[in-house]
């Protein structure tokens, strides 16, 4: 859908997986687009097809240190999304987190911009009610290795609605679930990405615990769609609101599915439960629904099968540095 006028619209996180989907989002609509990165786990290739064009400008910078430049709006999507890449240094990702939030949100306030803040389904933490809805508060562990991710972001959340409620800063913050498609980090340490990686190599697929746990799994392409919905809501709804698929699915299903959707040979093998790992994760999506006219369109066969295109053009055949990377282990997120 065609926004009225151009925009200066500012994506920090757009060379990753969802930011660089929603800079080409934005760029299709005909906004001008400053992407914002750090490359800690973004990477150029994804946003190598916008380079050198006349609206989009890329970035290299960390969002724990403060920005100036002016813009009509931001999306806050900079912090490493899976437990493999955000546990490798948890007190960066904290520092993303909060101080990261703190310097979008003081921009924000200057430039009087209106921002977005991709939060996540982790600030349930292990869910005692099913499916989750916006008012349940969560049940996170604050010491534990998912902590930095869990807890940053849910810090995060606090700054933007004091922001608002202090300052009049007009936030929107999106609680994303899991989300997958092309453009995924391939050794990342998410199920999709992982499990697509080991069956197109013949490799076992790993799966933790006994596989029955379930998560709820959206495509890119209807995900982007929400952050566009929920930017354009009215200014007094801020959320949060849950974006993600409300139909769950069990990690065997998933690795079921991915197999004869490869066409491959590959067994199962089962590994331990993580620490703190969700038991069930799905969403319930009647706000969004309600707010914003949203709901996930894309089936998962269609969506794992573009998935899985992407993965065999870009990331096969398999080089001794791909092999290594399918050892790394699969962590549900």
């Amino acid at each position: 859908m065609k926004e009225r006028y151009c925009k200066r619209i500012l994506v920090t996180g757009g060379a990753g997986f969802l930011g660089s989907h929603l800079c080409d989002s934005l760029i299709a609509q005909g906004h001008d687009v400053l992407c914002v990165d750090n490359f800690y786990t973004g990477s150029k290739r994804n946003i190598a097809h916008l380079l050198g064009h006349p609206t989009f400008e890329l970035l290299r910078h960390d969002i724990t240190f403060p920005l100036y430049v002016e813009v009509d709006e931001i999306y806050n999507l900079a912090c490493p999304a899976s437990p493999v890449h955000y546990q490798l240094d948890p007190v960066q990702t904290t520092k993303t987190n909060v101080h990261g939030a703190i310097n979008m949100l003081g921009l924000a306030k200057r430039v009087k911009a209106k921002i977005l803040q991709a939060s996540t389904s982790e600030v349930y933490g292990d869910p005692e009610i099913h499916p989750q809805i916006e008012g349940y508060c969560g049940n996170v562990n604050p010491i534990g290795l998912r902590s930095c991710y869990d807890e940053g972001k849910r810090c995060a959340e606090t700054l933007f609605m004091d922001y608002h409620r202090q300052h009049g800063v007009q936030v929107k913050i999106a609680r994303i679930f899991n989300t997958y498609g092309p453009r995924m980090h391939p050794n990342d340490g998410r199920v999709v990405s992982n499990f697509i990686m080991q069956a197109l190599a013949g490799q076992p697929i790993t799966i933790h615990g006994d596989g029955r746990q379930t998560r709820s799994f959206c495509y890119v392409d209807d995900l982007i769609d929400g952050f566009h919905r929920l930017m354009r809501s009215p200014d007094h709804f801020c959320g949060p609101v849950n974006i993600g698929n409300p139909v769950e699915c069990s990690m065997l299903q998933l690795a079921q599915t991915i197999i004869a959707l490869c066409d491959s040979r590959s067994t199962l093998r089962f590994l331990p439960l993580p620490m703190d790992d969700p038991a069930r994760r799905r969403p319930n999506i009647d706000l969004a629904r309600d707010r914003l006219g949203w709901e996930p369109r894309i089936s998962m066969q269609k969506g794992l099968s573009d998935t899985i295109d992407y993965f065999r053009m870009v990331h096969l055949p398999a080089t001794p540095a791909t092999e290594r990377q399918l050892t790394i282990p699969t962590i549900p997120h």
